[in-house]
């Protein structure tokens, strides 16, 4: 009997770390393409907004799952290495782009014009995703310990609401406020936020996709 439990704690165990690894792996991916992707300008209905709006939202879900499944000074630190990471590679790109290309070989001066860092909107969105989803923390910790534990659909709503206005606020502002008109910015930081609500509310399914392992719900 004894070995049967040793055995199912130990599935129990390797199950609980390889759900940690996708979901901390889905993260730092999710952060990086939208990193990659905000270098691209697009106009929807009128309105400019950098591309990796459509995929950034997800983040935060996202982050709301990991505080789920590995607790709050876990998703701290995941948050912070996850700027260090962006950062390290807005390095590199810039550093590829000192090195001289061999077109011949099939190097191209178009990957320098893409992916060569713009430095204030680079740091404006590290700054954003650190500042905003810290305080997504806060909030997904302020409403289960202080609300309800039930309602799972709920944590991710009330604590996105909180964190997508800020992200955008800091983005839109430190990347664009001086470049161009006050009214272009704000209508920049609406189109933002209507758009990661919107994905906020697709992703809501994905903080059911793991079970609490902290004893927080």
């Amino acid at each position: 009997m004894k070995k049967i439990q040793t055995f199912n704690t130990d599935v129990l165990g390797k199950s609980a770390s390889i759900s940690a690894v996708i979901v901390i792996s889905a993260y730092i991916g999710v952060q990086m393409i939208s990193d990659i992707s905000s270098l691209q300008i697009v106009s929807i209905f009128g309105t400019a907004l950098d591309a990796g709006t459509f995929i950034y939202p997800f983040s935060f879900t996202l982050r709301d799952v990991v505080q789920k499944k590995m607790g709050k000074e876990n998703t701290r630190i995941l948050i912070l290495c996850a700027a260090v990471i962006n950062l390290f590679m807005a390095l590199c790109f810039y550093f590829i782009s000192l090195l001289p290309y061999d077109k011949y070989a099939g190097g191209s001066d178009l990957w320098i014009q893409v992916l060569t860092p713009v430095w204030r909107i680079t740091m404006a969105s590290i700054v954003a995703e650190v500042f905003s989803e810290l305080l997504d923390t806060e909030v997904y910790s302020w409403w289960v310990e202080k609300v309800t534990k039930r309602h799972q659909w709920a944590r991710v709503i009330v604590s996105n609401v909180a964190s997508v206005p800020l992200d955008s606020l800091l983005f839109v502002f430190i990347a664009f406020f001086g470049t161009m008109p006050i009214d272009a910015v704000w209508q920049i930081f609406m189109g933002n936020v209507i758009l990661k609500m919107l994905v906020t509310v697709l992703s809501i399914p994905m903080i059911y996709l793991v079970k609490d392992t902290n004893g927080v719900a």
